[in-house]
C-alpha cells in the first residue's frame, strides 16, 4: 500500500500540471475560435480566453487532487482537451474557408 502511494501522487501532479495544461489548451483555443467566429474582436477573444483558461486551470489543478478515481481524471482532462483542440481547428478552418 505504500508504494502506491508516491505512484498515485505522482500521477495526481502529472495530471494536474500537464493533464490541465491540455485541456486548458484546448479550451482556450475553442474559446478564441469560437469569440471571433461570433465578431468579437480578435485579440477581446484573445485575452478574454486566456484569463477564462487561467481560472480553469485552476479549477482543474484543484480537482486533480479532490477526486478518486485516476482513471476518469485522465480521461477527461486528455480527451476534453483533444476534442476541444479538435474543434477548435474546425472552428478555425471554417473562418478561412
Amino acid at each position: 500500500m505504500s508504494r502506491s502511494l508516491p505512484l498515485a501522487l505522482l500521477s495526481r501532479i502529472a495530471a494536474a500540471i500537464l493533464g490541465g495544461y491540455a485541456f486548458c489548451w484546448g479550451f482556450i483555443a475553442i474559446a478564441h475560435s469560437g469569440m471571433y467566429a461570433l465578431g468579437m474582436p480578435f485579440h477581446d477573444a484573445e485575452h478574454l480566453s486566456a484569463i477564462l483558461g487561467l481560472l480553469l486551470f485552476l479549477v482543474l489543478f484543484l480537482w486533480t487532487f479532490a477526486t478518486r478515481r485516476l482513471g476518469v481524471m485522465w480521461a477527461v482532462l486528455l480527451v476534453g482537451g483533444g476534442v476541444m483542440t479538435g474543434a477548435a481547428a474546425l472552428i478555425q478552418r471554417a473562418l478561412l474557408a
